[in-house]
């Protein structure tokens, strides 16, 4: 299963058009559907799952 990296919820729900922005930065897992770590920096940012060892 995959999920939205806007909202969190499943990908197979219609209606993601609008959850990304082009430059901000992913809120959830698109492996697990968890919560982010993000840390924005000037140059970019940092995301990172607290449950995937990826």
């Amino acid at each position: 299963m995959s999920y939205c990296p806007g909202c969190g919820k499943t990908v197979e729900e219609a209606g993601h058009e609008t959850c990304v922005r082009a430059l901000d930065p992913p809120r959830w897992c698109v492996h697990c559907g968890r919560k982010l770590k993000v840390q924005v920096l000037p140059t970019g940012f940092k995301a990172q799952c607290v449950s995937c060892p990826t």
